[in-house]
This record gives C-alpha cells, sequence and structure tokens, in this order.
C-alpha cells in the first residue's frame, strides 16, 4: 500500500495539521511520501521524516506559492499517478477539504472527511467520521480502489518515530487554464500562536465586559502559551478581531485544552470548540448552558477569577 500525503506549510515550515496526517500515514503502514507545494525550508522538509515519511516531494515553482484549489488538485493527481498511491491523506483545513474533494473526483475515488481514527481494515476499508458538527460519528465503507482521506486534527497523536527521508525535487507542468482563478489578497490572522494549530486555546465572550479588559485574558494565554479565542457577539461587536471568532461560523478548534470565559455556551459556539479534549468554563452564571459541555467549571466573576488562575500558572512554572 502506498499512500501519499499532503503537507501544507505555513512561513515555508509545514502545519502541525499535516504532521499529524503524516504521522497518521504512517500507523496506516505501508510506503508513506509526503507532498509539499510551493516554497519551504530545506530543514523542514527534512522533519517531515521524523513522523514517518520516507520520501518528501518538492514542488518548488513560485505559482504554487498561491493556493489556488483548482492548480492543487492538478499537481496532487499527478503526483498519486506518479507515486502509484492507492491513498491520499491530508489534513481538513480550507484548503485541504476542497482540494481533496476535487480529487476525488478527478480519479473516481471514495471520499471521506473529518476522518478521527485510522481506518479498519478487518473488513473492507471503513473510517470513523465526525458529522452534525461533531454530536455524532458516521461508519463509512471507502469501496473504490483509490481513497482520499481528510483527518481532523488530533487524529493521530504527533509521535517523532524517526524516519530517514529523501528529499526529491519534483517538477511540474502547470496549465494557464488552471489559473482561472486567481488570489488577489489574503488576510492573514496575527499573533504568536495561531487558533488552528494551538494546543491551549483561550476565548472571552460577552462576559468580558468590553475590550479594555481584554488584558486580563491574554495575560492567562500568555502564562499558558495559548492562543486567543472569542466568541461571534464579541467579534460582531468589534472588541476583537474577526479572525479570533470561534464557532460554526468562525474558526473551529479542537486544542488539548479550551477555556472559555464569558461565554454562555450558545450550540453555534460549542459546535466549534467541541473536538476539545478538555473543556473549562468560567462563568458567574451557574446556569450557563455551556457548563452541561465543560468537563471542569468555575462559578465566579473573571474578573476575579483570572487574575489568581494565572498566578497560579506562573507559580506552578
Amino acid at each position: 500500500m502506498n499512500v501519499l500525503v499532503f503537507v501544507e506549510t505555513s512561513e515555508g515550515k509545514p502545519r502541525k495539521t499535516s504532521l499529524e496526517a503524516v504521522a497518521y500515514a504512517h500507523l496506516m503502514g505501508g510506503a508513506v511520501t509526503a507532498i509539499v507545494l510551493g516554497g519551504a525550508d530545506a530543514n523542514a522538509l527534512q522533519s517531515i521524516g521524523k513522523y514517518g515519511a520516507t520520501k518528501v516531494l518538492h514542488a518548488d515553482d513560485p505559482k504554487l506559492n498561491e493556493p489556488v484549489i483548482q492548480v492543487y488538485a492538478e499537481v496532487l493527481t499527478k503526483a498519486m499517478q506518479d507515486e502509484n498511491a492507492d491513498i491520499l491523506v491530508m489534513a481538513g483545513s480550507s484548503l485541504g477539504t476542497p482540494v481533496a474533494a476535487k480529487i476525488s473526483i478527478k480519479i473516481g475515488a471514495s471520499f471521506a472527511s473529518n476522518v478521527v481514527e485510522l481506518p479498519n481494515t478487518t473488513a473492507g476499508f471503513n473510517v470513523k467520521r465526525s458529522i452534525y458538527t461533531g454530536k455524532a460519528f458516521a461508519l463509512v465503507e471507502m469501496k473504490k480502489n483509490k481513497k482520499v482521506i481528510a483527518i481532523k486534527k488530533n487524529a493521530a497523536e504527533l509521535k517523532e518515530v524517526g524516519t530517514d527521508v529523501q528529499v526529491v525535487n519534483y517538477p511540474v507542468s502547470l496549465k494557464a487554464s488552471d489559473f482561472n482563478t486567481k488570489i488577489i489578497s489574503t488576510e492573514k490572522a496575527t499573533g504568536d500562536i495561531l487558533l488552528p494549530e494551538a494546543e491551549i486555546v483561550v476565548s472571552g465572550g460577552r462576559g468580558m465586559k468590553g475590550p479594555e479588559h481584554w488584558g486580563i485574558l491574554e495575560n492567562l494565554a500568555k502564562a499558558l502559551h495559548a492562543a486567543t479565542g472569542c466568541s461571534k457577539p464579541v467579534s460582531d461587536m468589534g472588541w476583537r478581531p474577526h479572525h479570533e471568532h470561534v464557532g460554526q461560523t468562525g474558526v473551529k478548534v479542537a486544542p488539548q485544552l479550551y477555556i472559555a470565559i464569558g461565554i454562555s455556551g450558545a450550540i453555534q459556539h460549542l459546535a466549534g470548540v467541541n473536538s476539545s479534549k478538555c473543556i473549562v468554563v468560567i462563568n458567574k452564571d451557574p446556569d450557563a448552558p455551556f457548563f452541561k459541555a465543560a468537563d471542569y467549571g468555575i462559578v465566579g466573576d473573571a474578573f476575579e477569577v483570572l487574575p489568581k488562575l494565572t498566578a497560579a500558572v506562573l507559580a506552578a512554572k
């Protein structure tokens, strides 16, 4: 079984979620080849081998620095053919999932997104998918010979296995007709730690009472080396930038720890965080709906709790 893994990059370095896809493919068994499109750091390419890839194809064409879905689908389809890959694995993302869907149509492959576990091959090839914004799971049999899998964050443990890797230049022939979509601008999220990659997320809601009070939340986030998020009303009111909006219509996160401060827990917000490993809720309203979804809860005023919690974190270090 030959597996090809599409590795997304950010500023020339592999995204953590894509490295999880490499680890996932390694655990499936067989030969694992990774492919990176566009400019990338040479040392970063070598590091992909730590997670199970034995070969890395690098398509270092400047035209691939812009992630045009049609173009990426063409290149990855050709790479599957060249590598005789039976399975294509990638991280589910705003780029990865539509690329995966387009490739599956082009090659007539079985396609599964939001996959949360390794395939069960005892009777066929079955995968477990997260559906209904994480409220349920579906078991899907992938019957076609070719398979395309987009995995959800935390579907595989990011564990180094120390595999030797061969980095190979992968020349591509790009057709002008594939560039019928043009990216005219990109607005990138700012911050030391970005939400989709974060292991810990600290989010605030209207209970923070205004943007001028966000400092105590940011202090906790810095102490925990966490990303900051917010509820939709907070971003709609302009208290925080829209790229921090966590929820069904915002960024969906799956960190190891999600701390919700002054957020009531509307179903739209829960849909974006229910894949978190551990949820901690801080709210002065003991009847806040979010407590029903929490692993741990603190009933109290955020303006009293947060400074004490931050001090405790710093003391523990």
